[in-house]
């Protein structure tokens, strides 16, 4: 009877070649890395648009003087507004593409557009400022002297400062907290990127003129909030609803001035006095110290209606 012959055991599998640690991570590539490719992106983009620029105000002979806004008006705000969107929505397009991630994913999903949590959150945003300003009224340094825009123009004033502020609330909700928040918390935790992007977001708003330190503070207080609503509904409608109600409130409705910019065609005249910590000096009831206030107090009352953290950018 034959003996079997026995197989020496098979050598182990050469384990799998180790990929570079600093590019990439159990994710794919590192966060750090995705966001700085996301930003080349936009500076690409940018560069392509100042060429375009350049060349236009040189062979069709614009001039320098005639580009640019010199108020706050809807239609130029919302042509920058819709600028600063269109950049970071193509550059998540791209992302999206290299990712194999739908662009929905990054904080503004289509089919959540415009629907209830977006009203809600402009109705909370109205009555917010609303709040601030009573706030102000009640300690003496704020009321309205009268109507500033009647007829038509009041019809034409209300719907374009709605649409412009949309666009703000669209333009600066997805630059600073669609696909950088997304992809930062992947590497680094939500809280972290949110607190990150927040002082950028702040940073970003120091070129405005007559900005003060309190302002900006604000302007941290309010990227917090926003970040918390992205938090709890999973999605920038309720944040983009809050912030263009908070506008559309402060800078129409009321005609106060916004992180230091005066309104044109408002619906109210209004009037401050008395010290800048009540009324916020030249930035406007940003600058107030009752904002804060009352951005904390929406946050509490946000926290209890929303209990549950529905932002989960790794499936889990």
């Amino acid at each position: 009877m034959s003996v079997p012959e026995v197989l020496p055991p098979a050598p182990p599998s050469p384990p799998p070649a180790a990929s570079n640690p600093v590019f990439r991570g159990p994710n794919g590539i590192r966060a750090g890395w995705r966001a700085l490719i996301f930003l080349a992106i936009i500076g690409g983009l940018i560069a392509v648009a100042a060429t375009v620029i350049a060349v236009a105000v040189h062979f069709l002979k614009i001039g320098a003087g005639r580009i640019g806004a010199s108020s706050l008006t809807p239609v130029g705000m919302g042509l920058t507004e819709a600028v600063i969107f269109f950049l970071p929505a193509v550059a998540a397009l791209a992302m999206s593409r290299t990712e194999h991630r739908k662009w929905g994913e990054y904080g503004l999903p289509a089919k959540f557009a415009f629907r209830e949590n977006f009203w809600i959150g402009a109705l909370v945003g109205f009555l917010a400022i609303s709040a601030t300003l009573l706030a102000i009224y009640l300690g003496h340094g704020f009321r309205l002297t009268g109507l500033a825009t009647h007829g038509k123009t009041l019809i034409v004033s209300t719907a374009a400062w709605g649409a412009a502020f949309i666009m703000v609330g669209l333009a600066e909700e997805f630059a600073f907290r669609g696909y950088l928040q997304f992809t930062l918390t992947t590497g680094m935790g939500f809280w972290p990127a949110a607190i990150l992007l927040s002082a950028l977001f702040g940073l970003a708003h120091s070129a405005n003129p007559g900005e003060t330190k309190p302002g900006l503070l604000s302007v941290v207080c309010f990227g917090l909030l926003f970040c918390l609503f992205l938090r709890r509904t999973g999605d920038l409608w309720w944040a983009v609803g809050f912030h263009a109600g908070w506008d559309w409130g402060q800078t129409f409705f009321y005609g106060v001035p916004d992180s230091g910019l005066a309104p044109y065609h408002s619906l109210f005249n209004p009037a401050f006095d008395g010290p800048r910590w009540l009324t916020g000096g030249s930035v406007g009831p940003e600058a107030s110290g009752f904002t804060p206030v009352v951005l904390l107090i929406v946050a509490v009352f946000f926290s209890r209606a929303y209990r549950e953290n529905r932002y989960h950018p790794l499936g889990g």
